[in-house]
């Protein structure tokens, strides 16, 4: 099946078109999410990238990879089915869409700090009939602004014509889906990946949280990486840990105390891959810059993500995939489209997700490129530019009711998750020569120690 979003993807790997045989790629099942974007074939697209990333790090090739576009569907959303339990809501009781005096803002609460941001402008509230009263009376620009500049996160929803006109799509426009930059080059860093799989013996540094990050990081555990998490002390996500900890093992650490940087330094000293999205400047003002890791690590691979692109001037602004939907317009459109009363975002968080395998796919071409000619790479990508990518997509008519996960979908397989039993969607890549197994089971955050 051809993916209309593929070459492009692809494209932003140098000179891979050189190094893999696209007709060994099959894009099977084209069954599709109702979205008024082609949200199934960024997901095929996406994985499918980094599946050929993975396959070239495993010596000789595959004969054949197989992506299943039905189940690549499913895995842009929650995979976890728990047996004989639940997993906590994944919004916090205020979070969400408000109509403001002259449109639509969304707030992000889910963070405790978010949320205290966001009363702290908007009155003390504990539910939603209770709040939107009090956004009504505002502007949505200003309260916008009022909550971004106290440390919050919210966003306004633009039409598409009205974020192409802003300066911060004007500038995204013009980064690349995957900023590379070459770090250094040693015939040194070259050498053999000898084990089963594409990672095996690989240790990956992941300092990343909901949802694009963790998403990049699960890919790379289920092809062989030793991944270690990184958390606050302070910090949890109980309704998404399920999902994104498989493969993992995770660990707190105070990044702003003395004893957290010198276990970090030791860490990042004998990491392979350091994956992070903290803001653009965050890392580096508590000790981290691009210097200091790589005076700790100078074989470092890092890859970064940011939420509204890296150039422009909202590239420091904290954001998340629902945010960048309404900012970017895909919120808007689909309410246009549907002619409904509210904002209508993507039926999954797509733009995460795809993020996240696009992150995965950079690790493992960059990984590449260093044992192929002791290149040391780094990238970095963002939810807008991808974003970027998929509004090409935009549809004028929607195939309902679209592919809906059933029994056939979820695996056999009983997973011991540390709440409880549970099985998982169906894995959608096949690559003939590694079967995916994750090496640990999904647990909670902060309980394993800050050592590899």
């Amino acid at each position: 099946m051809k993916n209309m979003f593929m070459l492009e993807v692809l494209s932003a790997f140098p000179g891979i078109e050189n190094e893999i045989d696209l007709s060994r790629l099959n894009i099977a099942n084209g069954e599709h999410l109702a979205s008024w974007f082609e949200v199934s074939q960024l997901a095929s697209a996406s994985i499918a990238s980094a599946g050929l990333m993975a396959d070239l790090n495993m010596g000789a090739p595959s004969s054949r990879i197989e992506i299943d576009q039905r189940l690549a569907s499913f895995w842009f959303n929650m995979t976890l089915q728990p047996i004989d339990w639940e997993i906590p809501p994944p919004w916090d009781p205020i979070a969400g869409d408000y109509q403001t005096s002259d449109g639509w803002i969304r707030l992000h609460t889910n963070a405790p700090h978010h949320r205290i941001a966001a009363l702290s402008i908007l009155g003390d509230y504990t539910d939603r009939d209770a709040l939107t009263p009090a956004v009504a009376r505002w502007k949505k620009d200003e309260l916008e602004t009022a909550i971004v500049d106290a440390g919050g996160c919210a966003a306004v929803m633009k039409s598409i014509e009205e974020w192409q006109a802003h300066d911060q799509e004007k500038a995204v426009a013009q980064e690349p889906l995957v900023d590379w930059e070459v770090v250094s080059g040693d015939e040194a860093f070259r050498e053999e990946n000898n084990g089963p799989k594409p990672m095996s013996g690989v240790k990956v540094l992941d300092l990343t949280r909901v949802l694009a990050g963790p998403v990049a990081t699960r890919f790379l555990a289920a092809y062989g990486a030793d991944v270690l998490r990184i958390d606050p002390l302070d910090w949890d996500e109980p309704s998404v840990a399920p999902e994104v900890t498989l493969g993992k093992r995770c660990a707190g650490l105070d990044l702003k105390s003395n004893e957290g940087r010198s276990i970090f330094s030791e860490l990042v000293k004998d990491a392979d891959v350091l994956v992070h999205g903290y803001r653009p400047d965050a890392l580096a003002n508590m000790g981290f810059d691009r210097e200091t890791l790589y005076e700790l690590n100078p074989a470092l691979i890092d890859i970064s993500l940011c939420a509204y692109g890296w150039s422009g001037p909202l590239a420091k602004r904290r954001g998340f995939d629902s945010l960048v939907q309404m900012s970017c317009g895909i919120a808007d459109y689909g309410m246009k489209m549907s002619d409904a009363e509210k904002p209508v975002p993507l039926p999954v968080q797509a733009l995460d997700h795809a993020t996240g395998y696009f992150m995965a796919a950079a690790a493992l071409y960059a990984l590449h490129r260093k044992c192929l000619h002791g290149e040391v790479l780094s990238a970095r990508l963002s939810l807008a530019r991808t974003a970027h990518l998929l509004m090409q997509s935009k549809r004028d008519s929607l195939d309902l009711p679209g592919c809906k996960l059933e029994l056939r979908d979820i695996d056999d397989m009983i997973e011991k998750t540390g709440w409880g039993d549970a099985r998982r969607v169906r894995w959608p890549l096949e690559l003939d020569r590694c079967e995916v197994r994750w090496p640990v089971e999904a647990g909670p955050l902060k309980t394993a120690n800050p050592a590899w």
